[in-house]
């Protein structure tokens, strides 16, 4: 590991962008290496020891390109796989997952009542639930799988009137009432974040999981002496393992750049 070495990303599709989008604002001179596995989207519904496999494979092939971190921007994998990629990047690389800063934040914050939204697959795990009444024990919980959401956004269903009654829909279920904080549990879900906020007309504090990793990302390769503190003129590489145009729009709106995508598939 070195300064100068990439920071990889990997997501089911294009929600680990919003990771990596704050990231480069953050952390202007670092080098992204993302892989968004469309093949095999959405995880919410795929089996524990699919997830395990998949997330295994991109792995191995970050820690190929040399990267100093692993970022696992997607909560179902960072809930089920978390372990398996950690015991891979061993001495090789920093794993990260998108859970557990999250969980530290809304423990600290004025939170009393946290509503956590996301896959089936993260929902059912409880990593959220679980995780915060062992740090925080009288903060009540409160979770929803949504599932709709994640194929929604990636065929770019957002900030319309489709959008809107599926979202209206879930957030107005039982599961998530009197609510003051509201965990978005998938990095698709910055997305569809202003729609949220509109839904709630600022009732609701929205937990943005993007914003807080990158910080804590930030925080981590300062500590490890690993934050590239030099400029680069070395380009962002972004991989998916089935092209798909969706994936490439969505970056480019991210990034604000022509991207070099490339399709690579794993075994």
């Amino acid at each position: 590991m070195n300064k100068t070495s990439a920071i990889g990303i990997f997501d089911s599709g294009i929600g680990g962008l919003t990771v990596g989008h704050q990231i480069a604002k953050l952390m202007p001179n670092e080098r992204i290496i993302y892989f968004g596995d469309t093949k095999h989207l959405p995880y919410g519904d795929k089996s524990q020891d699919a997830i395990i496999h998949f997330s295994k494979n991109i792995t191995n092939f970050l820690l190929k390109q040399n990267c100093k971190m692993v970022v696992i921007a997607c909560n179902t994998a960072s809930a089920l796989a978390f372990n398996a990629v950690k015991d891979l990047c061993k001495d090789k690389a920093i794993a990260v997952n998108v859970i557990d800063p999250v969980i530290d934040f809304t423990c600290k914050s004025a939170a009393r009542s946290v509503g956590i939204i996301g896959t089936k697959n993260t929902i059912l795990s409880d990593v959220y639930a679980s995780k915060i009444k062992t740090h925080h024990p009288e903060l009540e919980t409160k979770s929803l799988a949504t599932p709709l959401l994640v194929p929604m956004i990636e065929e770019g269903f957002y900030q319309n009137k489709i959008s809107n009654t599926i979202l209206s829909n879930y957030l107005e279920k039982d599961e998530l009432l009197n609510i003051d904080h509201l965990i978005l549990g998938c990095t698709h879900y910055p997305l569809i974040e202003e729609e949220i906020k509109q839904y709630y007309k600022g009732t609701v504090e929205i937990v943005n999981s993007a914003r807080i990793v990158s910080k804590h990302i930030k925080k981590k390769l300062t500590d490890t002496n690993l934050l590239n503190d030099s400029e680069s003129n070395q380009t962002h590489e972004f991989h998916v393992s089935d092209y798909t145009d969706s994936f490439e729009q969505s970056a480019l709106y991210f990034f604000g750049e022509r991207i070099n995508l490339k399709e690579t598939r794993l075994k």
